[in-house]
């Protein structure tokens, strides 16, 4: 089982990634980057606000690493060990959530869930590009100014909430354990 996890499934990019995902973070993270707005013009994010795609690719990398013919006439169950690796993916972007910003692994939850939910319908790079969208959406449309001409939110746009924000975390875990949920009863994760 462990040479099938490090030569097939290669979950041992997730660390690579994560690793990496700490380390733009730190150093990068507070750089702001010109994203296109859908409706005209440019805003600026910080790289750090877009770095989980790095992870999520690694995931997505490693679900897609699969054989067929051993994995369905295995004993062990495939896809409970699949959920494990990514729940502990979860786990270690809190633990480096307490280095770089709780906004990091609130924004990776959130994207896994995204990314297993639309590969639940399709495959893996269109989850992968179904998580980038949904960044550039929020950046560009899950903005705008109250009155006051201070910048905010819309209610929608859960990667723009604050680290700190309750509600932000309370949906977030939600979609997460629905995320693993839906992906936990599919053939598609094995």
């Amino acid at each position: 089982m462990k040479l099938y996890f490090n030569v097939v499934r290669r979950w041992w990019t997730v660390l690579v990634a994560t690793a990496l995902l700490g380390l733009v973070s730190w150093s990068l993270g507070g750089t702001e980057i010109p994203v296109p707005g859908f409706i005209g013009g440019m805003v600026s994010m910080r790289v750090e606000y877009f770095a989980p795609l790095l992870v999520i690719v690694a995931v997505l990398y490693c679900l897609e690493r699969r054989l067929e013919a051993p994995e369905s006439t295995a004993a062990v169950r495939l896809r409970r060990w699949d959920l494990a690796a990514v729940s502990l993916t979860a786990f270690l972007g809190h633990v480096l959530g307490l280095f770089v910003g709780m906004d990091i692994p609130r924004n990776l939850m959130l994207l896994l869930a995204l990314a297993l939910l639309v590969r639940q319908f399709s495959n893996e790079a269109a989850a992968g590009g179904a998580c980038l969208l949904f960044l550039l959406a929020t950046a560009t449309l899950g903005r705008y100014h109250r009155p006051s001409g201070q910048p905010t939110g819309q209610w929608w746009a859960l990667p723009l909430y604050p680290p700190g924000s309750l509600t932000a975390w309370a949906v977030t875990l939600a979609i997460f354990g629905c995320g693993l949920l839906s992906s936990g009863r599919s053939r598609r994760l094995r």
